[in-house]
């Protein structure tokens, strides 16, 4: 089924970007320039695609950078966050105490309207370690590789050369190769960062992420909302994102709603932000 996007505008036009986030980075000692440093493309590009999760609800701790960079990154910043873990069925999930605690008060009034709220994937519709951000890019910069060699728009030596870079080259070759219509989503028609995110970047290495299997309930989605949980990730349709904040105040943190592929998302008003 083909991406298709549209805006939806309310009576409040969305605060920028930038200044919001400024404000909610502000607010835990954090700055822009150590988040995102000026001239960094990868980082950027980031920002833009999984940014929402910076303006969340002080309740949470964010990370003091866009892209980790290593495991021991990872598990030091997750230590410090600290994590809470509950058995949904036969699925241990972990996430940030007050992501959980919202998630399960989510759950429970599903439950109460003959509904339910459940871990797509598993352990890993939770926290993530740096190690499963590398494997999740694997498979999709494998299987693109693959299909455009066979499409003859690559050669076998150029992905060779693709695959030999750093991790943080690739993302950079590959965002340079989907500029010219070589995507690497999982259908090969849109940005790879539509199908999952580049290594280190991954808003469940936050553990403020939840994969639901009912993602294509409405009224799951209305409960979700309701506790905080928004889909902020366009075109990755079971990816909910804990921001801790009621649907009314969005807009002035910053995000404005699109709706794609049928279903809303609020991701970052990025008009008014300057360019660094």
């Amino acid at each position: 089924m083909p991406f298709t996007e549209k805006e939806k505008t309310g009576s409040h036009l969305p605060t920028p970007f930038d200044a919001a986030l400024e404000r909610s980075l502000a607010r835990q000692g954090l700055s822009l320039e150590s988040l995102c440093a000026p001239g960094d493309a990868v980082a950027r590009r980031v920002l833009e695609e999984y940014g929402a999760m910076f303006v969340a609800a002080g309740c949470v701790r964010l990370p003091p950078v866009c892209v980790f960079t290593s495991e021991e990154e990872v598990a030091a910043f997750q230590r410090e966050a600290m994590w809470r873990g509950e058995a949904f069925g036969d699925a241990w999930v972990e996430l940030q105490p007050a992501a959980m605690d919202a998630l399960l008060k989510a759950r429970e009034e599903a439950r109460a309207a003959v509904l339910d709220i459940t871990p797509r994937g598993g352990r890993e519709a939770g926290r993530r370690g740096y190690d499963d951000t590398l494997r999740l890019w694997r498979s999709r910069r494998d299987s693109a590789l693959d299909h455009w060699c066979a499409q003859g728009r690559l050669t076998p030596e150029q992905a060779g050369d693709l695959c030999g870079l750093s991790w943080r080259e690739q993302v950079s070759a590959v965002l340079e190769l989907e500029r010219e219509g070589i995507f690497f989503s999982k259908d090969f028609s849109k940005s790879i960062l539509y199908s999952v995110a580049a290594p280190g970047a991954s808003q469940h290495l936050s553990m403020l992420a939840f994969d639901a299997t009912e993602f294509g309930d409405a009224e799951v989605r209305r409960l979700l909302a309701r506790h905080g949980w928004f889909q902020t990730v366009r075109s990755d349709l079971p990816h909910f994102t804990f921001l801790g904040l009621a649907e009314s105040d969005l807009p002035a943190h910053g995000l404005r709603q699109v709706e794609a592929d049928g279903q809303m998302f609020w991701i970052p008003n990025l008009e008014a932000m300057s360019d660094e």
